[in-house]
């Protein structure tokens, strides 16, 4: 036992060294130019301090092995009290480190800090427990595209420029590819600016709530989707025409459906009106981000009623039945999106048979079959 418990002291340094070295391969690799600033300062920390620590684990071993007791000594070697070369190297050298650290840290702060209103101008809004992202214009008051989608576009190789809000509690802002952590906190707007490498084009980064929110604070997750300059302009020219009103409808361009703003009373949805009283009624709810029903009959050529239940307190849902059988096809019917524990009937208007995908507009990760026949 012995021999084990000495052989685990002189592992504990290498675990150390180990476990250091692991960490620093385990950082994300940077994919925005302001990451890569962090990345630097980082990696400028890590060297110094592997340097101080194998310098301090150096001089340690040393001196075990260096005034170690010989066997044949049975006194005590001349004591050495105070040395002012010593005292001075081991004063002036941490602070000049420090010094030097805190002048690279400073700079680093300030250019990923640095904010410019002339870029692409994108809005995030969190609220339990979801993202929606407002795609505005060059004055950052006209919003262009309303979406209530876990993603974000952004162009690769333009920056961004952000804005975060929160509608209720504390959130968070982190995607770790960024290597940048920005909180949402409610009536304050943060923001700054990233700009992901356009060699990155067409890749996806994930991102998430940072901030513990609430019992469904695990569900808050987006993507990051990079397109090239153009692919982003028409893919927003398209959202913004899909998201127009038809003449007469009264709505302003660029709107779509959302969730009400925080407080207010939930409006009727433009799809949901009154059908008639005899019409057949299929239900579902909705219980942990999740449908309580996959399946769903209704019949064919025939108006009827579909009765929502919202089971998730403090959460905003729908249901969205898509023409066709995947959620990607587009809306044929979008009912209310409102905020739970609460129910509504949405009229869903007659639909000829066949089979139709159904999802929650705020959660698209909540899917279903309709089968009309």
């Amino acid at each position: 036992m012995p021999n084990v418990r000495i052989r685990l002291r002189r592992l504990g340094p290498m675990a150390l060294v180990a476990l250091a070295l692991l960490i620093a391969g385990c950082t994300p690799q940077a994919v925005t130019s302001q990451g890569r600033q962090i990345q630097n300062l980082y990696d400028i920390m890590f060297i110094v301090a592997a340097a101080i620590f194998f310098l301090v684990e150096g001089l340690i071993v040393y001196a075990v092995l260096r005034y170690r007791r010989r066997p044949n000594q049975t006194e005590l070697p001349v004591q050495t009290h105070g040395n002012n070369l010593l005292e001075v190297v081991w004063t002036i050298v941490p602070l000049v480190l420090v010094m030097i650290l805190f002048f690279l840290s400073w700079q680093t702060l300030n250019s990923v800090d640095a904010t410019n209103l002339n870029n692409v101008r994108i809005r995030a809004d969190a609220q339990r427990f979801q993202w929606s992202f407002d795609y505005l214009s060059q004055d950052g008051q006209t919003v262009l595209f309303h979406q209530i989608a876990p993603e974000m576009v952004v162009p690769a190789g333009e920056t961004v420029h952000l804005t975060l809000r929160s509608a209720d509690v504390n959130h968070s802002f982190y995607v770790p590819q960024f290597l940048f952590k920005r909180d949402v906190i409610p009536g304050r707007e943060n923001n700054f600016d990233f700009t992901v490498d356009a060699s990155l084009a067409g890749q996806t980064f994930r991102g998430q709530c940072a901030q513990l929110c609430g019992t469904f604070h695990d569900k808050m997750l987006f993507t990051v989707v990079a397109m090239t300059p153009a692919n982003y302009t028409a893919w927003l020219n398209q959202q913004i025409a899909s998201a127009s009103p038809a003449p007469g409808a009264g709505a302003s361009p660029g709107a779509s459906n959302g969730p009400p703003p925080s407080g207010s009373a939930p409006q009727p949805s433009a799809s949901a009106g009154s059908g008639p009283g005899n019409a057949a009624t299929i239900e579902i709810a909705a219980q942990n981000i999740a449908f309580d029903k996959t399946t769903l009959t209704a019949p064919a050529n025939t108006p009827f009623t579909l009765r929502f239940t919202n089971n998730d307190a403090g959460v905003p849902h729908d249901v969205v039945i898509h023409n066709g059988t995947s959620t990607s096809d587009p809306p044929l019917f979008e009912g209310e999106i409102f905020t739970g524990v609460g129910s509504r009937d949405y009229q869903v208007p007659a639909l000829k048979a066949g089979t139709y995908a159904f999802s929650c507009k705020v959660h698209p990760t909540m899917t279903g079959t309709l089968t009309v026949q």
